[in-house]
């Protein structure tokens, strides 16, 4: 699930689909005794840092499949990391080319909003390189720029006489992305962040039984107290 308005009114059907889905796949090789030799899991710049539902549950996926390294030597496990794939379903793109052709106005949510764009042939280059050459437990990042949404929307306006309109930050949203977290722990190679699991996977697993076997209800509470603060990147 990888959009965060759905995420934050959903946000136990994330769990489900991320967090649950990410081990899924964990016990199936385990369960079944496959011979899988890679595991790919694509995340997201939202999972850096992250201060929504979408976010922290790709960052929990994450960090399981990094765990699955240690129970699960004889497959690798790694994951990619970008931003926004342009054109992409649910993207800023296709909403403005709709809001354009109806001659307006095109809804901007902050005039100073930034995000990751790469095109989608990138985003799949991305997944290839990390399924070749990232280590075990290691997320890869490829370049990409960062651009004003405002930006891109006057591009794609042109010299059309298309009016634009602020509505303000969406539930869940950031104003600026990352996709490594600043200071001493980020990675000297742009392209790739290690992951450094090296602690048991027991105390992971307890706290993600704990959230998967909660009602709506009772994730939500949880979710309140626990997680509404940054997670390290």
């Amino acid at each position: 699930m990888k959009q965060v308005p759905t995420a934050e009114y959903f946000p136990y059907e994330a769990v489900q689909t991320n967090v649950g889905g990410a081990e899924n796949v964990v016990r199936a090789i385990r369960e079944q005794r496959l011979a899988v030799q890679v595991v790919v899991g694509v995340s997201t710049d939202k999972a850096c840092q992250p201060v929504n539902v979408m976010g922290m549950t790709k960052a929990i996926a994450e960090r399981v499949f990094g765990v699955a390294n240690l129970t699960l030597p004889a497959t690798r496990f790694v994951g990619v990391r970008y931003g926004n794939v342009l054109a992409s379903r649910g993207s800023v793109i296709p909403l403005f080319q709709d809001q354009i052709r109806a001659g307006g106005p095109v809804t901007i949510t902050s005039p100073d909003m930034t995000r990751f764009l790469l095109p989608l042939e990138r985003a799949v280059e991305a997944v290839l390189d990390a399924l070749e050459g990232a280590a075990a437990g290691e997320n890869w990042v490829p370049r990409a720029p960062s651009a004003r949404i405002v930006d891109v929307a006057a591009a794609l306006i042109g010299d059309r006489e298309v009016p634009t309109r602020i509505i303000g930050i969406r539930p869940g949203e950031k104003v600026h992305e990352a996709l490594d977290r600043p200071g001493p722990h980020r990675s000297r190679a742009v392209g790739r962040i290690p992951h450094r699991h090296r602690a048991s996977s027991g105390p992971l697993a307890r706290s993600i039984g704990r959230i998967r076997t909660a009602g709506d209800g009772l994730w939500i509470s949880w979710w309140t107290k626990r997680w509404r603060r940054p997670l390290p990147g």
